[in-house]
């Protein structure tokens, strides 16, 4: 179980956020220059805090649902707890501040165009795909979190299920 955790989380972010982004700044060739200033401090602060997003929920994953975020994998637990009170869609919130992160730090266009992609192809996936195999899967529980916990802009406060 601990490797296919492992296996999960270096899988599917390490390729949202550092093969495919490389690949795309190598193929257009883009000349690497770190920011100064208010971008590099920005930069710094919001992949620190989408990293430790991200490891919060993957963790959750692990403990509480037993299981990943991989599809091979799913969680077998409907989890409910930390970030999940606020906003059902944490560790994509997670990978969305770690990649406006990387366009702060490095400025290219190109980043900030594979973000937009990635934000449109995450926001129609999630309604008509992940959603629905979530309410196969746990039923009255998630239809009754999924009506109480917004999908990407956090409550204020959290749910109590």
């Amino acid at each position: 179980m601990f490797w296919a955790w492992v296996r999960a989380c270096l899988l599917l972010p390490v390729n949202v956020l550092v093969f495919i982004p490389a690949l795309v700044l190598y193929l257009s060739d883009y000349k690497f220059e770190l920011a100064q200033g208010w971008r590099a401090v920005a930069g710094f602060l919001l992949l620190a805090l989408g990293f430790s997003l991200a490891v919060w929920t993957m963790t959750l994953f692990h403990r509480k649902g037993k299981g990943t975020a991989a599809p091979w994998n799913p969680p077998k637990n409907l989890v409910i707890a930390g970030p999940y009170r606020h906003v059902r869609n944490p560790m994509l919130t997670s990978v969305f501040t770690m990649q406006i992160a990387t366009w702060l730090l490095l400025g290219a266009w190109q980043l900030l165009a594979l973000f937009a992609v990635f934000l449109v192809v995450n926001m129609l996936y999630f309604p008509l795909v992940e959603e629905k195999e979530l309410e196969k899967r746990f039923g009255a529980a998630y239809l009754r979190y999924k009506k109480n916990v917004p999908r990407y802009v956090p409550r204020l406060t959290p749910w109590d299920s």
